[in-house]
């Protein structure tokens, strides 16, 4: 036991010294975490750390997937669902069958094996390029239709994988089988994932308690992945709908309290994952060498090559008839939804990084088939997947950045911000200016004295004349704004050491300190949140 906990503690130490490294280098974390647990795997002494296919589908999966799925726009969701559903299923099975028939004819391998290996390295990972392109602020769309294929096509690739397996093993397919069953389960997941959102929700306007209702949100992606799964289907379906029910039914039904612990929990559950998933995927490294060792360097490196090439290729084929084919085709679709520029056409195609699911599915082959028989190619599969994600993640993963200064992407980004910067002043503006008629109606209905009703008037009039003033264009006033939120830091500032000085005389209880301090923090996190906003809108044009 105690030597899991020292590696455990040991990774942690990796993950956060990684973690400092690329904030200043400005390398996406997911990037050098991988190439650092390479390094790690092979320096000798060091303890071998496998990555367990059920521990990362069942356990690792489900919370990531619940998790950006909440945080997707149910709106944007609907409005980009053909061209999600264009690259989450045809760009999944194209992808699979290029690279099937790749296998097949350029490598030797059999068809079904050849579907097995097109299966796992067909889902795009949507983690590391989402966070190269927030950070560079690409048009919004294009991170809805990233990051909506990227929670779907897994769904796809593992119902694809379980079918190419069996194939395998047993010996036989039928396609007309396969597609009913694949149909089946889309239905049946859709069903099941909209149920235990609707369970959930309910149960957590029921407990009211912010501790449990977020324990119950941890116990929820879990809910709805673990049975789809056990009964054949992927579980992804079911989650990414749990998730998207949960955001458009969430606001209304979940506590202000819970939505700001659950928001910081949710955070760092997701980074801890996701950057422990990187780096023990690079950790994998020793154990793929140890079971090549059966195939000459010339025979991995051809495969490593030929299926990383058609894996890249393959997209942009279907990415660019997928995106404009529709909209030549039928005139509603493009009175409706006109063509993009090329531009974005190339970076969806480009944005293609394979990640841990196609790791965990690779893990996850059988050792032997139903007949006894050792599973055809299973160590050349490993190492082809794994070659794959590290040209995926670490070559396109680092050209990212310069193809959308490249392509423009950057700048258009920015406009579009600023865009929906005015359009969110003009909102809180609305609302300010409803809740002053509310107090006007309500002091009138209640016949308030004038002492009560005047400073929350004069409050909402302060704040409406602070977003007027920042948001007005003028630098003078915003100027002023930046040095109206500096005196606020020192007045917060003088606030906390005055808090400090009672509680260490014993003049104030450590509950009233916390509920005080708890206060205090809310309203830093406001102004830090309005002065990163103003930072990112100073940023140069590239």
């Amino acid at each position: 036991m105690l030597p899991t906990l020292q590696i455990l503690v040991f990774l942690l130490v990796v993950l956060a010294a990684v973690a400092v490294v690329a904030a200043r280098l400005k390398i996406p974390p997911a990037i050098l975490l991988v190439l650092t647990g390479i390094v790690l795997a092979l320096i000798p002494g060091l303890p071998t750390v496998e990555l367990a296919p059920e521990f990362v589908l069942l356990l690792v999966l489900p919370p990531i997937i619940y998790s950006s799925a909440v945080s997707m726009s149910w709106k944007e969701f609907r409005f980009n669902l053909r061209p999600i559903s264009l690259g989450a299923v045809g760009a999944v099975v194209f992808t699979t069958v290029a690279v099937a028939a790749t296998a097949h004819f350029l490598l030797g391998l059999s068809w079904p094996v050849g579907f097995v290996l097109g299966a796992i390295v067909s889902p795009p990972d949507a983690v590391a390029p989402l966070a190269i392109a927030r950070r560079l602020q690409i048009p919004r769309r294009l991170i809805v239709v990233l990051e909506g294929e990227g929670l779907a096509n897994d769904a796809t690739a593992l119902v694809l994988y379980r079918f190419a397996i069996v194939a395998v093993s047993v010996g036989s397919f039928s396609l007309s089988e396969a597609a009913s069953t694949f149909a089946a389960i889309v239905a049946g997941e859709i069903l099941w994932g909209i149920g235990v959102g609707w369970l959930m929700l309910r149960l957590r306007r029921w407990v009211h308690d912010p501790s449990i209702e977020i324990t119950l949100s941890i116990l929820t992606p879990f809910l709805a992945y673990w049975p789809p799964a056990h009964l054949g289907g992927s579980g992804v379906l079911a989650t990414v709908t749990t998730g998207l029910y949960m955001s458009w039914n969430g606001l209304r039904l979940i506590s202000a309290a819970t939505r700001l612990q659950g928001v910081f929990f949710w955070e760092f559950l997701i980074y801890l994952i996701e950057g422990m998933v990187f780096l023990i995927t690079g950790l994998q490294a020793r154990a793929l060498i140890a079971g090549i060792r059966g195939y000459s360097l010339s025979e991995l490196a051809i495969a490593a090559a030929v299926v990383s090439i058609v894996v890249i290729v393959a997209r942009f084929i279907w990415m660019y008839p997928a995106i404009y084919l529709p909209r030549w085709l039928f005139a509603a679709i493009r009175r409706k939804d006109p063509s993009p520029p090329w531009q974005w056409a190339f970076l969806l195609s480009f944005a293609g990084v394979r990640g841990i699911v196609s790791l965990a599915a690779a893990l996850a082959i059988p050792f032997t088939t139903d007949a006894g028989a050792p599973f055809p190619a299973r160590d050349l599969i490993l190492f082809v997947t794994f070659a794959v994600i590290l040209v995926t993640l670490v070559g396109q993963g680092l050209l990212l950045p310069a193809v959308v200064h490249w392509l423009g992407l950057a700048r258009a980004g920015r406009r579009e911000r600023n865009a929906d910067r005015a359009e969110e002043f003009k909102a809180r503006r609305r609302a300010i200016e409803t809740a002053i008629k509310r107090l006007d109606q309500l002091a009138k209905e209640r016949e308030l004295p004038e002492d009560v009703v005047r400073p929350l008037r004069t409050r909402q009039h302060e704040r409406l004349k602070h977003i007027e003033q920042r948001s007005d264009g003028d630098d003078g006033h915003r100027k002023l704004m930046e040095g109206a939120d500096e005196i606020e830091y020192l007045l917060i500032a003088a606030e906390r050491d005055l808090i400090n000085d009672l509680y260490q005389l014993g003049e104030l209880k450590d509950e009233a300190r916390r509920r005080i301090e708890h206060e205090l923090d809310l309203r830093d996190a406001h102004l830090t949140s309005l002065r990163a906003e103003d930072r990112s809108e100073d940023l140069p044009e590239e």
